[in-house]
This record gives C-alpha cells, structure tokens and sequence, in this order.
C-alpha cells in the first residue's frame, strides 16, 4: 500500500520540526537577558511561558481534527512555520503585550498544530511500531533544549536576547521550510509491508469519536494517569535550578548543568520506554514508570548532596519522557487511529492540568520551608502511587474491553 511513501522519511521530517518547536523549554536561557535588556520583571517575561502553556490544548484538538479530515501537511507545515515566524518577532518586541502575543500566543498555537499533526500521522504510519516512532518524536521534541540552550547563550553573550531570537528564528524557518517538504500524509488503514497486525488488535481497534471517547469509563483512568505521571516530570522541569541550589547546595552555573542533564534524560527516555512499551506492553511499561518515579522521589528527599540530585534528576527525567512517549499510542490502541488527532488532545488536558498544578505546589511549599521542596516531593511521591493504582484498574478494565 502506497510503495512511493517512505515512512522513515516522514518521521525523520517530523522530528527535525519539532526540534525547532520544542525550543519553547529552553526560554529560561532568554528569560533573565531579556529582562535585564528591556528592564521587564521576570514575573512579566514568565507570563508568555504561561501563556504558551495553558493554551496548549486548544491547537492540539483543532490540529487533530484538521488532521483527522486529511489536512495533514497543512497543519504541521502551518504550525511550524507560524511557530518559527513567532520566535523571530519575538526579537522585535518592545512591550510585553507584545511578547504575549508572539512567544505566548503565537508560538504556543504553532506548536499545538505541529504537535498534534506530526504525532497523529507518525503513529498512523507506524502501526507496528507505535512506542518506537512515538518515543523518537516526542524524544526529538524533548531534546531541543539541549541543543539551543548553549547556542542561544552563546549568541546572547556576544549579542543581545533580542538579536538571539531573531537569529534562531530566521533558522527554525528555514528548517521548517525545507523539512514541510517532505511530510506525507498516512494513507488511510496503512500497513508496512510484511507486516501482519496481531490477531487480538482487531478487538481494541475500534475507531472512537471523542463524544464515544468520553463515554468510556476507561478515558477518565487515561486521563487521570497522564495527570498523574506528568506532574512531577513537570514539576523537576519547572524548578530543577532552584532545587538543586536551595537544597543540595548547587551553584547557579552547576545547577544550569542539571538542567541539561534533566532534558537529556527526558529525551532518552521518550525513545526507551517507547520501545520498551513495544514489546512489553503499555500497562507493564508504566507499571514501571510509575516504581522509578516514586523511588527517585524518595532518593531526593532522603539521598543528600550532588549523588542523590543527580539520581533523582535522572530517574525522573526518564520516567517524564516516558510518560510523553507511551500516552499517544494508549490512547491510538483504545480508540483507533481515525480520530487520534482530537482524541489525543482532549486526553493532553490531563498534561495541561499538571502542567498548570505542579509547578504552583513545588514554588508554595518551598516557599513556606525556607526553599525545602520535600513537602511537594511527598505530594509527587502519593501522586505516583496513585497512579500505580489507576494502572491496576486500567488494566483490570483491559482485559474486559
């Protein structure tokens, strides 16, 4: 079916696409120089993060839905290259209503449509190998902070953040240009050659609206169980900096290093776990996600100085990834590839939700102990072992559907 269409192409495209748009991590390397250049406070600047965040799952179900009716291409090259664009205004802003619209606004609907677009259509082309093609895009995605954060430290030092913006950005839109090229749409009901789907999918491969989606006892434990497993994966992400000065002693510069590391480890652990979940399943995958995360927890609360931070840092980075990388491919095997674009981005609420909670509980704990971040790491700690149990009932629930 489709001989012409080279899947490992299109994912390859895809990936390099989302490199640009999973940029918007590394903002806390243009945060404090833009600030300090426009004389901003940083509680104005962090707006447009918040900004860009909250709005997420209104481009990713607008985007699946484009992408459900065969608008594949569009979106993701549209959303792309808005993205790019926004990145480059975003070097000629001169309020911070401004910086709202282009990093906030803007380059958060961007990368809702890229998103949703090229994880819908990667997941379509590879059916038989759903935790793998999910892990190296999200992964991908997960990695671009480690490449433009030393890049845009570089050019800020010998410029300014404006002129960083504007220089990156004028790159992503060349990339984004060039990589839209190649992007192909799933043809419908696609099945690599010499591949025969397992007997059993038939059964849980039925293709779901949302409406039936959320009608589905099950949709509401997927969606707890994203919440859950995202939350302190979000959290670590949100203060790694803070945490490692205020409670195991970091300098700044030492602690900027664990930022990275952290990236690094929720990459890598997008494309081990997917792979990982290929073979033993999606529900024994998190069963253990959910272990390591609650034990790396622990290690940070009990395991002093740079030995237990970077354990810690580690294991949670991994296990964050995997969360990104296994949720799409459970919710395409529950409710069918047909509408995975809007279906996916109704259960990415779950994420919105943790994304918006996690980081809040972290700053008001640490807060309240002299910068201690055990309270919210006990909060984490019960969080994944809920979600330990909801991964039970899942499961229970399964095998009956």
């Amino acid at each position: 079916m489709s001989k012409s269409l080279n899947r490992w192409q299109v994912i390859t495209a895809s990936t390099a696409i989302l490199l640009c748009t999973g940029a918007v991590y590394a903002f806390s390397v243009f945060a404090g120089p833009l600030s300090a250049q426009t004389g901003w406070s940083m509680s104005e600047i962090m707006m447009a993060f918040t900004i860009n965040s909250a709005i997420g799952p209104i481009p990713m179900i607008l985007g699946g839905y484009l992408v459900d009716k065969g608008y594949v291409k569009w979106t993701i090259a549209l959303g792309a290259l808005l993205f790019a664009l926004s990145f480059f205004l975003t070097g000629y802003v001169t309020t911070p209503t401004m910086l709202y619209l282009t990093y906030g606004l803007m380059a958060g609907l961007g990368q809702g449509f890229a998103y949703s677009g090229a994880l819908s259509n990667t997941l379509r082309l590879f059916p038989d190998k759903r935790g793998l093609a999910s892990g190296i895009l999200t992964g991908g995605m997960g990695f671009a902070a480690v490449i433009v954060s030393p890049i845009a430290s570089i050019i800020i030092q010998s410029h300014d953040a404006k002129f960083a913006f504007r220089a990156i950005g004028l790159v992503y839109i060349a990339v984004v240009l060039i990589a839209s090229f190649f992007i192909k749409a799933a043809p419908f009901g696609y099945e690599p050659e010499g591949w025969n789907p397992p007997a059993q999918a038939g059964k849980g491969m039925v293709n779901k609206t949302w409406t039936d989606m959320v009608q589905t006892p099950i949709f509401y434990i997927i969606i707890s169980m994203f919440f859950v497993g995202a939350f302190s994966g979000l959290m670590i992400a949100s203060q790694a900096s803070p945490i490692g000065q205020s409670m195991f002693g970091l300098s700044a510069g030492t602690a900027a290093l664990y930022v990275s590391l952290y990236s690094i480890a929720n990459s890598s652990g997008r494309l081990i776990w997917g792979s990982v979940s290929d073979k033993i399943g999606r529900s024994k995958t998190l069963l253990i996600i959910y272990s390591v995360v609650a034990v790396a927890l622990l290690v940070l609360t009990v395991i002093p100085g740079q030995f237990g931070f970077t354990l810690g840092i580690i294991g949670l980075g991994i296990c964050f990834g995997g969360v990104m990388g296994v949720f799409p491919s459970i919710v395409m095997e529950n409710y069918g590839p047909a509408n995975q674009g809007v279906n996916y981005g109704i259960v990415f609420t779950g994420y919105s939700l943790a994304a918006f909670f996690a980081p809040r509980v972290a700053v008001q704990m640490a807060t309240a102990n002299n910068g201690n971040y055990s309270q919210a790491f006990y909060i984490a700690i019960i969080l994944a072992l809920i979600g330990l149990g909801l991964n039970f009932l899942y499961m229970k629930l399964h095998k009956k559907g």
